[in-house]
């Protein structure tokens, strides 16, 4: 398939600039693959699809502020730094996106904070945007680190135009978030409550955590017309023993294995047995999953509503299938859902 066919028209007021009220409150599309009908719930109703001993599979990775704004020296214009990948803890080294990047060169040194104690020195060019910076901190690394978090912003994408609110800390997080290091939320989580998942508990449904760290890389456009062309940037992630214990004994039962996300499918995906089935394993993933592809582990997936030309929505074209998906994104368009990151849900069985 071709980058065109992932085309369509989208209006920028569907774009949600804000989260719903109530996590679990937002919009539910359900899509049955045999039936090929549409049905439209809210997300809590999604307790209705899943029986005992089925198994949600949950990305439990936490995003962390990785958005800073510092001062360059002696001319002291404001820089945007964008935190992506830690290389080195002991020598403080990131690799980080800077903005605007024509001004800022090896050699120049950035101020955070009113008092000026964070400095980095940027001591490398890694793309027209990319650089590696060098931390210079007075202090131990879990001082570094608070310190960081103090004077980072939460890293809404950057289609919601609005300010940064304080209420982003905690909605643009799942509620089951624990291993901090994703630069972005991977959103079909946001929209489980603690009550939904309470009731989901209750009902013996199984869940099983991965973690993939989600990087900008899911995000890049994609540039090349011919789909085998595009390269994925790595993203580390991990599947504990037990998680897939959990998920092949649900296999072996024949449930429902849902994929809460494009992260969680790409993680599970990208770690299978010659027999099928889910292998522990702590690495990084480049996996770039398009159509056609068979897949071999969920048999259902949620997630939200992806944009125009997106390896995302290749993703989930690849599971429920082109056509579907096409026919479906039309549906939501015109009943007004609401897309992307604090959108609404699809639930693909």
């Amino acid at each position: 398939m071709k980058l065109s066919h992932f085309d369509f028209n989208l209006p920028s007021e569907l774009l949600a600039e804000y989260p719903p009220l109530n996590r679990d409150e937002s919009r539910l599309m359900v899509l049955d693959r045999k039936t090929q009908t549409i049905e439209h719930k809210m997300f809590k109703d999604l307790i209705d699809y899943f029986d005992e001993d089925d198994v949600l599979i949950l990305n439990n990775t936490k995003v962390f502020p990785a958005r800073l704004f510092g001062n360059k020296e002696k001319t002291g214009a404001k820089i945007e730094v964008f935190l992506l990948r830690e290389l080195n803890a002991e020598t403080r080294l990131w690799d980080v996106l800077v903005d605007p990047a024509r001004k800022i060169r090896i050699g120049n040194k950035l101020y955070f904070g009113e008092d000026e104690t964070l400095v980095a020195e940027v001591i490398d060019n890694t793309t027209s945007r990319g650089r590696t910076l060098r931390f210079l901190f007075d202090g131990t690394y879990e001082e570094f680190r608070k310190k960081l978090n103090e004077l980072g912003e939460t890293p809404l994408p950057k289609y919601i135009s609005r300010e940064v609110e304080p209420e982003d800390a905690e909605r643009y997080q799942t509620i089951y978030a624990k291993k901090e290091g994703a630069v972005a939320a991977p959103t079909a989580g946001l929209h489980f409550s603690k009550h939904l998942l309470k009731r989901l508990e209750i009902k013996g449904i199984n869940f099983a955590e991965v973690t993939l760290h989600v990087g900008l890389g899911t995000f890049s456009p994609v540039e090349v017309e011919d789909l085998s062309k595009h390269k994925m940037d790595s993203e580390e992630f991990e599947v504990d023993e037990h998680s897939a214990k959990i998920v092949n004994e649900g296999k072996a039962k024949r449930r429902k294995i849902c994929a809460v996300g494009t992260t969680v499918m790409r993680s599970i995906e990208s770690t299978v047995s010659s027999q099928g089935a889910l292998n522990p394993y702590i690495g990084w993933t480049n996996k770039f999953i398009f159509p056609p592809y068979e897949f071999s582990i969920a048999n259902c997936m949620i997630t939200n509503f992806h944009t125009p030309k997106s390896t995302l929505l290749m993703m989930v074209s690849a599971f429920a299938g082109h056509d579907f998906i096409k026919k479906a994104y039309a549906e939501a368009i015109k009943e007004k859902y609401r897309f992307y990151s604090y959108g609404d849900a699809m639930l693909i069985l």
